[in-house]
């Protein structure tokens, strides 16, 4: 039986569609504009790949120390004064990118982009939705996730369009501009407000309805170190790092692997129809996706759909382009999966008083693995190119390491398992 959904009077529902509208500028501007940010700095600075790869790196290990500290930050500071505080930081920090004439500049607005994309990105989402939603939680998180996948489709074709137009510093500014208004007044008027404090129950239920719960009865109370032994912890923080890893080296690199064959307009579409595809496999799993499903095989097959994905790619052999088109299908439907469905095995496998620190861990270990997938794919086209009659386009290790990484995510995923 797929999970059931209250009516959306709710006001829950409107923090979803806040948090919606939160990832789609979070992820748009600190997720998505990264890779179309790689291909201009290096047709107009001349830096190499390797060099701005790993100020994307830094951009994500400075990010990934902060999600660390967000259950404490957002307890100290709440949660939406910080949140508009990482607005503004990635705006400054967009535009530090544009601005960049040196490569230590570049590492610096990578500093400071990489405080805002923190306080913006999945843990922040997932403190957001948490307190609204018990059983329709995979419903809410999936639409709320589903901001950053429009985010992609979005600000893939816009980045390209705004930067050949205006040229990269007025794009950046007035894209980070527009963001930063808009993530400040959604989190004044949605995210300070907690269910308690409007005298609501999660999910819509009446007052003193008894509360449902999903959490599994395997789950038990983790204080301290004792989470770091768990193997329900370590298989998701393994396999969700894993994972990520492999969808970031990949989707960094993608965009400029298409522009040979497709060329910059078409490609930044193409970019736009891994999200299209991210959009449908996340709405399925959120609204059809039963409340006892065992949500680690679920997963599973995402990862094995992007894996499979990577193949295709392979065989494009960078000319082929329905077999590009074909690739970039399978690579995203699982896309948007690998990012909300570990929360919600959390949900499941951890009680409720731990899964906001569990959410945060693993967000951060994922961001901290994921932040040299950039460099190391980077390094894997410079060290190891294509044939010299390959297509300019070529990249086979590229897709041989994403298939690898993804595969290895799936042994880690299912090896949590309960009997």
């Amino acid at each position: 039986m797929a999970t059931s959904v209250p009516q959306r009077k709710f006001f829950g529902w409107r923090v979803t569609g806040g948090a919606f509208v939160l990832a789609l500028f979070g992820w748009g501007l600190g997720f998505y504009g990264p890779p179309v940010f790689l291909g201009v700095l290096h047709a107009t600075r001349g830096w190499s790949l390797g060099l701005i790869s790993s100020a994307i790196t830094m951009h994500y290990l400075v990010g990934a120390a902060l999600v660390t500290q967000l259950p404490a930050l957002h307890t100290r500071f709440g949660l939406a004064p910080f949140t508009q505080a990482g607005g503004i930081a990635l705006a400054l920090g967009t535009l530090g990118w544009a601005l960049a004439a040196e490569p230590w500049q570049l590492f610096l607005a990578a500093v400071v982009s990489g405080i805002g994309w923190s306080a913006t990105s999945a843990a922040t989402i997932n403190a957001i939705i948490a307190p609204w939603f018990v059983r329709a939680r995979p419903a809410a998180l999936g639409w709320a996730y589903n901001g950053a996948s429009i985010g992609g489709v979005i600000f893939s074709p816009l980045w390209v369009a705004a930067i050949s137009a205006l040229g990269f510093p007025i794009a950046a500014a007035a894209i980070g501009i527009a963001a930063a208004l808009i993530i400040w007044l959604i989190s004044a008027k949605l995210f300070a407000r907690t269910p308690q404090q409007m005298g609501l129950a999660p999910d819509g239920d009446t007052q003193g309805t008894a509360p449902v719960s999903v959490t599994s009865h395997h789950a038990r109370p983790l204080p301290g170190a004792l989470l770091w032994r768990d193997r329900a912890f370590l298989t998701l923080v393994i396999g969700n790092a894993l994972g990520l890893f492999a969808q970031l080296g990949l989707i960094t690199h993608l965009f400029s692997l298409l522009l040979p064959a497709l060329g910059a307009q078409r490609a930044g579409f193409a970019m736009a129809f891994v999200t299209v595809m991210a959009i449908t496999g996340r709405a399925l799993i959120g609204w059809l996706m039963p409340i006892n499903a065992d949500r680690r095989i679920v997963a599973g097959i995402g990862y094995a759909a992007q894996l499979v994905g990577s193949l295709v790619l392979l065989a494009a052999g960078g000319s082929n382009i329905p077999l590009l088109l074909a690739g970039i299908a399978l690579f995203g439907i699982g896309f948007g999966n690998a990012t909300s469905m570990p929360p919600l095995i959390a949900q499941v496998d951890f009680v409720k008083e731990d899964v906001l620190r569990v959410v945060a861990l693993m967000v951060a270990i994922g961001q901290a693995t994921y932040a040299f997938a950039p460099a190391a794919f980077g390094l894997i086209r410079e060290l190891i190119p294509p044939a010299p009659d390959a297509s300019a386009g070529a990249a086979p290790w590229v897709f041989v390491a994403a298939a690898v990484f993804q595969g290895l995510a799936i042994v880690a995923v299912l090896a949590g398992r309960k009997p």
